[in-house]
């Protein structure tokens, strides 16, 4: 390891952690966006076997109701969940307890970019005095400022450690 100029070892600095105290009902998280690709589609569909023509056929995807490829409810979802992990706020996760409310209100195409937003609805101390849970309410936002996806997802998070746990 380097010496930095003052001729000790450099702080090595990542994102800090954060604990179920770190945040409360009413706190929305916002997570940063991505621009949905042809790729996307392609290795989504080839990595959960979700092979169907609106999503990977632009002459039969022309004929519906959309008029072009969409996107993979599934993997709007995952999208959503995924960039929100980028907060910072997840490192703590115990476990994924699950979804709720799953609701695709627009569709996603080829250069939309979506980021989530995700408000805290509920945090409650769990009977293991180390853990929390923490239900949030998600949005994914496309560039337009359009909801295109609704859900709720709860986490087992750990608490701040204190003195005798």
């Amino acid at each position: 390891m380097t010496t930095n100029s003052v001729g000790t070892a450099p702080r090595v600095l990542g994102q800090p952690d954060r604990w179920w105290e770190d945040l409360g009902v009413g706190d929305v998280l916002r997570g940063p966006g991505m621009t949905v690709t042809d790729a996307h589609l392609v290795n989504w569909a080839g990595l959960t076997c979700d092979i169907v023509s609106l999503h990977l056929d632009e002459e039969y995807a022309a004929t519906t109701q959309f008029g072009q490829r969409i996107a993979h409810g599934p993997f709007t979802l995952s999208l959503a969940l995924g960039l929100t992990t980028q907060t910072g706020y997840f490192s703590k996760v115990v476990a994924w307890l699950g979804l709720d409310e799953v609701r695709a209100l627009r569709p996603v195409v080829i250069g939309d970019t979506i980021h989530p937003e995700a408000e805290v609805i509920a945090a409650r101390p769990t009977k293991k005095p180390q853990q929390g849970i923490w239900t949030l309410s998600y949005r994914a936002v496309n560039q337009k400022g359009d909801t295109v996806m609704t859900f709720q997802s709860s986490f087992i998070v750990q608490r701040r450690p204190e003195d005798g746990i």
